[in-house]
């Protein structure tokens, strides 16, 4: 029986549809950046800037501008921090962040800008969003201290991996926008149906949460015996989920209902942002000098 894996275009028309605030859309036909005439759903209009331009998705860019001091000041946070296992690692998370917080500002913002232009920061944006939370992922895995957290060995094999995933998922997105190869060709026009796009977008970062969210509730519930932290995890999942809900299911109602001023995006951005504090705020709370030191094989010491 057919299914819907790997088809984009309803997610496309729902989520802005001349405008879409789902950065994948920007490489498709239908999409402005391709000269195309949208896919049928609610348009975000946004505030008008004149000659028939707009600027689509104002609160999203300031948003996305308050994310990225957000992150920086988490940064400068962490590395104030007196005990704390996994300091590098998790600023290589929010660094993560702050590259898809940028990239968001011209994949999805409606800020003016030229096509070729928005589809490189696009394919830039969705390898971003892949890369950044793998290394989130093996944040989990640095709880562990198999490895010493902070060395070169742990950060290497961190950018390392995090850089094949970016290259590749970059490759693909790029390949598909510009049609370099032809071979993503026929994911441009219909229903949009592109596998690899959207294992590598929809799928592969459901995985990488799912995993860490399990290694980090192993590690505070039978390694350090606590359950307060869990308090501030299981808020970042809620956070996180609210703002798929806004982003896939709530954008075109919220689309309608303001006659195209605003859509989803704007709370998707703020939800996730919201996210990424709780994942801060969890991680912090597991690194304070009370804590136990988790017993694996390997272990390192904390500093």
């Amino acid at each position: 029986m057919p299914t819907k894996y790997g088809i984009f275009h309803d997610f496309c028309r729902d989520t802005g549809n001349l405008y879409s605030t789902l950065p994948v859309c920007n490489l498709f036909d239908q999409s402005l950046t391709r000269h195309g005439s949208g896919w049928g759903g609610c348009n975000l209009t946004g505030i008008s800037l004149g000659h028939n331009r707009h600027l689509a998705n104002l609160g999203s860019i300031l948003l996305c501008g308050l994310a990225v001091l957000t992150a920086l000041f988490l940064i400068f946070k962490s590395e104030r921090k007196k005990a704390a296992v996994g300091r590098r690692e998790m600023q290589l998370f929010l660094l993560g962040y702050i590259l898809i917080s940028i990239c968001e500002i011209f994949t999805v913002g409606g800020f003016p800008l030229n096509s070729s232009v928005r589809r490189a920061f696009t394919a830039v944006h969705i390898a971003a969003i892949v890369a950044t939370l793998w290394i989130l992922m093996l944040n989990g895995i640095v709880g562990y201290q198999l490895l010493d957290d902070g060395t070169p060995m742990s950060i290497g094999l961190i950018l390392v991996s995090a850089t094949i995933l970016f290259v590749g998922t970059g490759y693909i997105a790029l390949d598909t926008g510009f049609s370099w190869t032809g071979y993503w060709d026929s994911s441009l026009t219909g229903d949009n149906r592109a596998y690899a796009l959207y294992t590598l977008y929809q799928l592969v970062p459901i995985v990488f949460l799912v995993v860490f969210f399990l290694l980090e509730t192993f590690l505070v519930l039978r390694i350090l015996g606590e359950r307060k932290p869990m308090l501030y995890l299981s808020s970042a999942a809620l956070l996180f989920a609210i703002a798929q809900i806004f982003q896939y299911v709530a954008s075109v109602h919220i689309c309608n209902g303001t006659h195209g001023k605003i859509n989803g995006g704007l709370f998707e951005t703020l939800f996730t942002m919201l996210a990424v504090v709780m994942v801060w705020i969890f991680w912090s709370s597991i690194t304070e000098d009370d804590w136990p030191m988790p017993t694996v094989a390997g272990s390192g010491t904390y500093p």
